[in-house]
């Protein structure tokens, strides 16, 4: 079995925010069901505001890419070939040379991509670095951060013009434009936030309520990898 249909394997267990995800749909005794799971989330989210930014750097969140699965391919190829079709890989096994993004869920286009051709495809971390670092991130080890930077519940291949104009934004500040995303979206920052134990604005807050209250049975994603990275990762303390 090659390292990439290894990686693809394990990849098909995780819950994405590209693919329906798998929701317990026997709810116990006093706990929400499917329907409204995603708002008791929300719910529970602690509410702050915003820390300062002082101290944030990208290295914090280690190397961009790391292996930190260790299946030999590293994270933005392993996203590429989760979230293209028709993807073609390199003698490698591992790179991404080509694929189509079909639709793109920001901007619900048709993105062909190839590597080394024009940046088109970005790999977005849904809940941005730099928000992450200002909602709880800044006080974490850094085996803690390099997981959250490479946990495939936390990225998503995209639109790169429209990933650039998104920035660190919040959903406070920012929406795909692609309509259609907006419920999903909203999900998997929930989700994100939830297993990080990250907090939200008062502003954040409400506008996730506003986006998924029209669709509360919008499937809340699990999954993805540990919440700290082995002990041979290493960044910035």
């Amino acid at each position: 079995m090659s390292r990439r249909t290894t990686a693809a394997a394990a990849l098909a267990l995780l819950a994405t925010v590209a693919t329906a995800c798998t929701v317990d749909d026997t709810a116990e005794d006093g706990e929400p069901g499917p329907d409204g799971r995603v708002l008791a989330a929300l719910r529970e989210l602690p509410v702050k505001d915003r820390a300062p930014r002082t101290g944030y750097d990208r290295r914090m969140f280690g190397s961009p890419w790391a292996d930190v699965d260790q299946n030999g391919c590293d994270t933005r190829d392993d996203i590429l070939a989760r979230d293209l079709r028709d993807v073609k890989l390199a003698e490698d096994d591992c790179t991404v040379e080509s694929g189509t993004l079909d639709p793109d869920p920001f901007t619900g286009t048709v993105i062909h991509f190839e590597k080394g051709g024009a940046s088109e495809v970005d790999i977005d971390h849904l809940v941005a670095l730099s928000d992450a670092w200002q909602k709880g991130a800044g006080g974490w080890k850094p085996a803690q951060r390099i997981a959250f930077a490479n946990d495939p519940l936390n990225l998503l291949a995209v639109d790169a013009g429209a990933n650039r104009a998104k920035g660190d934004a919040d959903a406070a500040e920012w929406l795909p434009p692609h309509e259609p995303h907006h419920c999903t979206y909203a999900a998997a920052q929930v989700a994100v936030k939830t297993k990080y134990g990250l907090w939200v604005t008062q502003e954040e807050k409400d506008a996730l309520s506003r986006v998924l209250e029209p669709c509360p049975d919008t499937p809340l994603p699990t999954g993805g990898a540990p919440t700290t990275a082995p002990p041979e990762f290493t960044a910035p303390s």
